[in-house]
C-alpha cells in the first residue's frame, strides 16, 4: 500500500471569488492552535503593453502535470516551514482585468513560518508549473503573457 499522497486539483474555472476567500478564511477560526495566517492574491493587470491594454488573461494548463508540480512544491513548504494549513487555487480559463487568479492561504503557529512560505511557494509555482496565460487585449488581439 502506498503512503503518497494523491495530489490535490487546484484549479477553478474562472476567476476566485470573494466568497472562496472569505470561505477559506472563515474555517480556520475552530484552529486554535493557529497564531497566524498569510494570504497571497495573484489579480490579472490592465497592463498597456505596445499601446494595447490588457482586459483579461485566458489560463490554461497541462492540468495533471501542473497539480503533480504543485503537490511537490506543496510537500516542500511543508517540509521547510512549520505550518499547519495550506490551500492554494489557481484559475483556469478567461480572468478579466482585475480578478484574482492565484490565492495561496498558509497558517503556521507563528507568522514568520508562514509568511515565509507563502512567498517561497508563490515564486516556485511561477517558476515551476506549466500554467501559461494568453493576454486578450481590447481591440481582441491576443498574445502569450511573460512572466516579468
Amino acid at each position: 500500500m502506498s503512503t503518497e499522497k494523491k495530489a490535490k486539483n487546484v484549479f477553478i474555472d474562472g476567476p476566485i471569488g470573494p466568497e472562496k476567500i472569505a470561505s477559506s478564511i472563515a474555517h480556520h477560526q475552530v484552529k486554535t492552535d493557529i497564531g497566524g495566517h498569510d494570504i497571497f492574491l495573484g489579480q490579472v493587470r490592465a497592463d498597456v503593453i505596445g499601446g494595447r491594454m490588457v482586459q483579461a488573461i485566458e489560463y490554461s494548463a497541462h492540468t495533471d502535470m501542473a497539480n503533480r508540480v504543485i503537490h511537490d512544491i506543496r510537500e516542500q513548504a511543508f517540509s521547510r516551514f512549520n505550518l499547519t494549513c495550506m490551500h492554494i487555487y489557481h484559475s483556469l480559463g478567461e480572468v478579466k482585468a482585475g480578478g484574482i487568479c492565484l490565492f495561496v492561504f498558509t497558517s503556521s503557529t507563528h507568522r514568520k513560518d508562514c509568511m515565509d512560505a507563502t512567498r517561497f511557494i508563490v515564486e516556485e509555482i511561477k517558476a515551476k508549473a506549466p500554467i501559461f496565460g494568453k493576454e486578450i487585449f481590447e481591440d481582441g488581439s491576443h498574445q502569450w503573457k511573460e512572466n516579468r
